[in-house]
Parts: structure tokens; sequence; C-alpha cells
């Protein structure tokens, strides 16, 4: 007799701390192991974001053994929709996913989600609106399948965002031959010509009890570097950085870096090393602060040599298809947004 797995509906933030043990450890064992999907980092983000959501977490397990989880949020969508959204959002966390056990159960994970999604909760949502979900991930292809056996849902599938991603050789000699000349001349010149022209330091943020001073730094030169910057980094944000500096600070996955020009921060990248990737999640610069010496691509050479040193396996610029993150020799990568709509006048 074919043995059949159980689901389980979180609906509030006390879904937290009761999968907290099991979290990270099949999170490890998925193919879609990212810091955004880290318990940390989806705890962090719903205390910050969460107030005006419903959570519905179905956590799918094979015995006592959880083997999978969609962290998904209901939001009406429009004046009647209901929305299923993965928990993240859309601007904060730059890939998100279910997290899927790869050890081959993964097509029975995906059939007991769908069919809880269309059997025992079908009212619970009209669309399953999925964002920022890496191009590599079995989600769009085994979800996007079973929607369509149904017949009962219209599934569109799109290009989301472009995330450029070097993968790292084992030294920055070889690094830089890999790039065009040009831009391996431009390289050492700049950094040549900030070491010529000033006092230049760079270093990362280690200690705990000036992280919050560090991080308030950040967000300055991060507002400072532009009116969308300016924008996007409002309180609530503000406040999430600093929450996710200190949880990430804690499991040394952070990596705020500053580049320091006669003894004045004029540059900083706000980063993770996480699964051997090093992932440049924001950055920010004084525009008039020594604007000669290129204070943001000296920085940014200076990372990319450390996660090399360090051994990373990719250097991972994260969303944005800015021209510059090519010219380093990174390489387009899509996430895409999933969307599973319920079919008027249909049951599912």
């Amino acid at each position: 007799m074919k043995k059949t797995l159980s689901t389980e509906l979180y609906i509030d933030a006390e879904a937290f701390p009761a999968l907290k043990p099991e979290w990270n450890s099949l999170l490890r064992r998925s193919g879609t192991n990212t810091v955004f999907l880290s318990w940390e980092w989806q705890r962090t983000w719903w205390d910050w974001f969460g107030q005006e959501l419903e959570l519905r977490i179905v956590a799918i397990r094979d015995g006592a053994e959880l083997i999978g989880l969609a962290p998904l949020y209901s939001l009406k969508d429009g004046e009647s929709e209901i929305a299923l959204r993965l928990v993240g959002g859309i601007d904060l966390s730059d890939y998100l996913d279910m997290i899927v056990v790869a050890d081959g159960r993964d097509a029975a994970v995906y059939d007991a989600l769908w069919h809880f999604l269309t059997e025992e909760r079908s009212d619970c949502w009209d669309v399953l609106d999925l964002h920022n979900v890496p191009a590599s991930s079995q989600t769009l292809g085994m979800l996007s399948a079973l929607a369509t056996t149904s017949g009962k849902v219209e599934v569109t599938s799109r290009v989301e965002e472009v995330c450029p991603v070097i993968t790292l050789p084992a030294t920055w000699d070889q690094y830089l031959s890999s790039l065009k000349k040009k831009q391996r001349h431009e390289i050492r010149r700049k950094i040549r010509k900030a070491n010529r022209e000033a006092a230049v330091d760079w270093y990362y943020v280690e200690d705990h009890t000036t992280l919050d001073s560090e991080v308030e730094d950040f967000v300055a030169l991060h507002r400072d570097s532009g009116t969308h910057k300016r924008a996007f980094m409002d309180e609530r944000t503000q406040g999430f950085f600093r929450a996710i500096a200190g949880e990430a600070l804690v499991r040394g996955w952070l990596r705020l870096a500053f580049l320091v020009i006669n003894d004045t921060k004029a540059a900083a990248m706000f980063c993770f090393v996480f699964n051997d990737s090093f992932q440049v999640y924001n950055s920010g610069y004084d525009p008039d602060l020594y604007p000669s010496l290129g204070t943001g691509i000296v920085l940014l050479s200076y990372c990319i040599r450390d996660a090399i040193e360090r051994g990373c396996r990719t250097f991972d610029f994260l969303r944005g298809e800015e021209e510059y993150k090519y010219r380093f020799g990174a390489v387009r990568t899509e996430i895409h947004n999933l969307k599973l709509a319920k079919r008027r006048n249909s049951y599912v």
C-alpha cells in the first residue's frame, strides 16, 4: 500500500518557533539553500512586514520527518481575490521558493502540497502568486504541470528579474585573467590610484557592540546614493536591516563592508556569505566624496578578492542587470514570477 504524506497548516507567528528546530536542516537538504529562505530571514521579515498579512505555512511530513515547507501568506489582491505569496515579499528577498527535500521525494512533496491546496483548502486562495523563484527551481515545472493537468487553473510564468552571478576561480590572478583586458586594467588602475592618492582601508564589521552604529552608517551611505534608494530605505526597512544584520552576524553570514578613505567611510556593501556564495545584497556610497577614486569599484574589487580567498564558489550580485556587473565577469541568471490563477466558475 502506497504511503501518503501528511500536511499541516500554520496560520500564525507561532509557526516560527514551532518549526525552528527543523527548518534550516530541511533547507540544507533542499535544492534552494539560500539565506532568504533561512528560518532567521523568514522570521525577521515576518516580524517587520507581516502585521497586515495572514500566515499560511504548509508543512509536509513523511512520518515525523519534515520534507517540505511552503512558506506562504495570504492577502487580498484587488477587491475580492485572495492571493497566496511567499514569505519574504517581493522587494526585500531576492530568491524565494518552496523548501523541498532533494532526495527523490520532491515530486511526492509537490503532489501533497497541490492536493492540500486544491482539495483540503481550496477555499483559501484564488491566485498562487509566487515571486522571485529561481529559473533552476523545480517549483516552476512541477507546480505548472500539476496546475495544467487539473485543467481548472490558468498558468502564467514570466522572467521577473535578472541576477548576474560570477563563477569564481581558485585565485585572484585567475579571476583577473578571465576578464577582458580593458576591465582588468581598469580594476588595477583604480586600486592603485586610490592607494596612491589617499590613505585607504577597508574592513568587515565583526563587533556586535558597534553593529547598530555601523548599520546606521551604511543606511546613510545607501540613502546618499540616489533618490530611489532614499525612497526604498524607509523607517520600517531600516528596522529590518538592523534586525537581519544582528541575526546574520551571530551566524557568521554577514559581510558588512566599508571602504575608508582618509579616515572617512566612503562606500559600503551589505553582503552575505551563505552556502559558499558571496551575495551582494545592497550597497551605498557618497557621490560627493572622492568621486575620482571610484570608491564603489575599489570596494567591490576587494570583496571579490576576499570571496575567492575564502573559497566561495560564486559571487552573486543578486537582482539588477546593471552593466558594470557584466564587466566584472558576471553571467545572467533569471528569477521568475509563477502565477496559478483559478479559472472563473471552476472548482479546484
